[in-house]
């Protein structure tokens, strides 16, 4: 992995404030920024994969619904055991 240098402007007292911190810690400011950004991009990718999640399940919901009104002739019904093994089956489970 290549490492990269990074230039910030900041504030000298949250500079100073930063510093005192991360002695507390027996850490580095740049060693917190990092961890910092790490953080941040981490949760950035689980709230994309939850609402990937998400969006696959109402588009599975959705297709199910549609299947179901066009069986129906016009009556849409939503049967959470239909969901359940749609789901499942789309996932290799049943």
């Amino acid at each position: 992995m290549a490492v990269k240098n990074l230039t910030l402007t900041i504030d000298e007292d949250l500079l100073a404030k930063a510093r005192v911190l991360a002695a507390m810690k027996r850490t580095s400011v740049n060693e917190m920024v990092r961890g910092f950004l790490a953080a941040q991009v981490e949760s950035e990718g689980r709230q994309a994969r939850r609402a990937e999640v998400w969006a696959n399940a109402f588009a599975t919901a959705d297709a199910g619904a549609q299947r179901r009104k066009n069986r129906a002739s016009g009556t849409a019904i939503f049967n959470r055991e239909d969901f359940y093994e749609e789901v499942m089956r789309e996932r290799g489970l049943l």
